[in-house]
């Protein structure tokens, strides 16, 4: 055998070994790496926090850059306050893991690990100002994590094959959950639900950050979503119209009349277009009214004003006609029909608590958890990303409707602003050349959440978030995810 022979036989048996070596990312020590890169980077370099960042670097930690050159510890330090992060409130450059680029191999001596050898793709992002952050360049690199003292600190740090690279459509800041978890911190955010709706299907669900403090929110969590209700009674309506089982504009006082408006001639003309347009001329809620009781506060079918108290009206005709719950009626005719097993109007031994996000105001403090028994057509349903993302789907493709019962349910019925109407239980945004979204919002203590649908093009996008000011992430989702279309959306709200 040749000593090239030999050479290359050895080189192979290394490489093969070191090949072999490399982690899976459920392995504890592959898990440890990525959390000390994510509190270096996204706690530390993304965010100027350069007290946390010393904290990682080994004492005598050198830094090789393939355009900057080589940088001991004092001088990477003193560079990175002086360039980057000289104006800590509006850093320069943010810094991405490509995730699913990242190769981890343990270092041993004697049987026992003592290093560990990160390699992987980053992404980095300029700060444009107003948040918004512009792909600009990425690079390989290649860590040296040592442990000393028992702790892991990073030794090594090569940075190389640096170069600009444009955004795209499918690789933005959006579309990588580690940086989502970071915005959403910086948007003091707890816990996001998403749902992405492309080609007429729900594609993606994901559900970040944490349902209770420190506890990380399950993909089936429970959200509370508010007024997201009113769209599920206003299809368990419309199902019972398509079925020749209720009439659209018969006045309700067949079946219900409240006691608050019974001397009011008024109630008579009452119909379930009314409700499901809010023309009905009652308050949001009655308790709104120095004497808490229910009124008229202009006629009836004159004007839109957003009601609450009417869904309720509506709930009480719908049950007293059928005899049964809306809870019983909804279970029929939308929640098994589409599977929707994590839904529910009440809160009963069924609801598995420990999926359930708690909400929070602005300041960090949690909400009690409203365990409502009895079903409020207007409010309180609880419910999942997946299953809420699935009933736009069916709303978007007519399902179970009369094709006239549809149309009428996308019809503008009422002008609420500039290119927003609200249709049968919707509201409707005019995007021009004949496009339309239909869409609806959400808002109690501790939940902010909507829904959008966009029936021509097959796309939507559903969003729970669990505070008070969860709205705040709605325009950049919104407009990523659903492009052009979105940004009109945002401009109608906004104008």
């Amino acid at each position: 055998m040749t000593k090239l022979t030999q050479f290359f036989l050895s080189f192979c048996t290394l490489f093969f070994s070191i090949h072999q070596a490399q982690l899976k990312n459920t392995d504890s020590l592959y898990k440890t790496i990525m959390s000390k890169d994510s509190l270096f980077f996204s706690a530390g370099y993304n965010t100027c926090n350069i007290k946390k960042m010393e904290n990682l670097l080994s004492d005598t930690f050198e830094f090789y850059h393939d355009k900057g050159g080589f940088e001991d510890r004092k001088k990477f330090i003193i560079d990175f306050k002086n360039g980057l992060c000289k104006s800590p409130e509006t850093y320069q450059l943010k810094r991405v893991l490509v995730e699913k680029s990242t190769e981890i191999y343990p270092m041993y001596k004697d049987g026992k690990i003592y290093a560990a050898i990160q390699n992987g793709d980053h992404l980095f992002y300029e700060n444009t100002g107003n948040h918004v952050e512009k792909l600009v360049g990425e690079a390989k690199f290649t860590h040296l994590w040592m442990l000393e003292n028992n702790e892991w600190k990073l030794k090594n740090s090569l940075s190389f094959n640096h170069h600009p690279k444009q955004t795209t459509d499918s690789e933005t800041l959006f579309d990588n959950d580690r940086f989502m978890e970071s915005w959403l911190k910086e948007n003091n955010v707890p816990a996001l639900g998403l749902g992405i709706i492309e080609g007429g299907k729900l594609q993606q669900v994901k559900v970040f950050g944490d349902y209770k403090k420190g506890m990380p929110a399950p993909r089936n969590a429970y959200f509370n979503v508010a007024s997201l209700t009113k769209p599920v009674t206003a299809m368990v309506t419309l199902r019972l119209i398509s079925l020749g089982q209720w009439k659209l504009d018969e006045p309700l006082d067949t079946y219900w009349t409240d006691p608050d408006i019974a001397n009011d001639p008024r109630h008579k003309k009452l119909t379930t277009r009314m409700i499901l347009t809010h023309q009905t001329g009652f308050p949001n809620w009655r308790w709104m009214n120095t004497d808490k009781k229910l009124n008229f506060q202009f006629d009836p079918g004159t004007k839109y004003q957003y009601s609450g108290e009417g869904f309720e009206y509506l709930r009480k005709a719908l049950e007293k006609k059928f005899g049964k719950s809306l809870e019983q009626l909804a279970g029929e005719l939308i929640f098994k029909p589409l599977k929707m097993s994590d839904t529910s109007y009440i809160w009963d031994q069924s609801t598995d608590e420990s999926r359930f996000v708690t909400g929070y105001n602005e300041k960090g403090e949690a909400y009690p958890i409203e365990k409502t028994k009895t079903p409020n057509a207007a409010d309180d349903l609880h419910t999942t990303v997946e299953d809420y993302g699935n009933f736009m789907v069916s709303v978007m493709k007519k399902k179970n409707l009369k094709p006239e019962v549809f149309q009428e349910m996308i019809k503008k019925q009422v002008k609420t602003k500039e290119n927003k109407y609200f249709g049968l239980g919707f509201e409707i945004y005019d995007l021009g050349n004949g496009e339309y979204a239909l869409a609806h919002g959400g808002s109690d203590h501790g939940t902010h959440c909507i829904a959008i649908v966009l029936p021509n093009s097959g796309k939507g996008i559903v969003i729970f978030t669990n505070v008070d000011d969860g709205y705040k992430v709605y325009e950049k989702l919104v407009v990523h995810y659903l492009g052009e279309q979105g940004k009109k959306i945002v401009d109608i709200e906004t104008r």
